[in-house]
Order: C-alpha cells, then sequence, then structure tokens
C-alpha cells in the first residue's frame, strides 16, 4: 500500500479514529499496517490453535497481504454467500456476499437454500460510505449460520461426549 485510505481503518479505537485527520502519510500508514499485522496474528492464532480439533474460521476475501503474513496460512476451503442458503427471494439471506471459510476437522457445508442466485441482492457489496458502513458490511447471514449449527453441531456435540 502506498498511499492510506481516506478514513481511518474500521476495527480502530475512538482516540485513533479522532487523531487521524491530524496524521500525516506516513503515521496513517504505520497505523493501518501496525491493524494488518494485528488482525493477521489473531487470524493465525485462531487457525492454528493446536488442541482444538474442530476449527471453522470465517473471513471475506483477504489480499495478498494478509496471506502473506498469516503463520500456516492455506487457501479457504470453502466459499460461498448467502443466498446459497435461501429459500425467500425477499428474505434476508437472498445476498451476494461471498465469504470464505477456513476448516479445519469440519466437512463443507451443504446449501440448503432453494434459490439459484439470479434474484441475490447485492446491498452489503454497494453499502454506501458512512459510518454504519461497517455494520452493514460485516453482516453475517442466518442461513449460514442455521447452516453450520445444523450440519456442524452434531459433530461437535459428539466429540464433547467422547
Amino acid at each position: 500500500m502506498k498511499e492510506p485510505p481516506t478514513n481511518p481503518p474500521a476495527d480502530c479505537t475512538p482516540d485513533e479514529a479522532t487523531a487521524w485527520p491530524l496524521l500525516n502519510r506516513d503515521e496513517k500508514l504505520a497505523m493501518i499496517w501496525d491493524h494488518l499485522e494485528k488482525g493477521a496474528q489473531l487470524f493465525g492464532d485462531v487457525l492454528n490453535v493446536p488442541h482444538i480439533p474442530l476449527v471453522a474460521v470465517e473471513n471475506p476475501i483477504m489480499h495478498r497481504y494478509a496471506k502473506e503474513r498469516i503463520r500456516g496460512y492455506f487457501p479457504p476451503s470453502q466459499s460461498l454467500h448467502p443466498w446459497h442458503h435461501a429459500t425467500d427471494e425477499d428474505g434476508p439471506d437472498n445476498e451476494r456476499k461471498r465469504t470464505c471459510l477456513w476448516l479445519r476437522g469440519l466437512e463443507k457445508l451443504t446449501p440448503t437454500g432453494t434459490l439459484d442466485g439470479t434474484t441475490a441482492r447485492d446491498s452489503v457489496h454497494k453499502a454506501k460510505p458512512g459510518k454504519d458502513r461497517w455494520k452493514v458490511r460485516s453482516k453475517f447471514f442466518p442461513g449460514i449460520a442455521n447452516a453450520m449449527a445444523d450440519q456442524w453441531g452434531g459433530e461437535a456435540l459428539a466429540l464433547m461426549a467422547a
């Protein structure tokens, strides 16, 4: 990254957000890289935790700078959209938002929806800039959550009972 974005990182503290307009280019870039390093560290720690046999990490598509920094990085096991788990054209899951899953000890999710994606909205992708954009873009969808619970919950319960 050669130039910092106009807005501060979505995960910055209130103090960092307040300071952002006053920072020079190099200070802004340093903050961006610091957030990337910390995020990559957390992602790698969760992905590679040795004592948990069933792991599912959800994240959007990553750019190369993040991939380069994640310890033990491997490509996502699965990529899906909420509409893969949608049954109602007007429902909350009929949305395009590519979501990646990094899985260890779990099978890929089987789509549970009845729609083909042709009517899927792209409101998440086209969310307008603003103070609540991060909320819109970080939304997790009930159809995917239900599929995770239904398809993986039994495995987790059986493992805990063993």
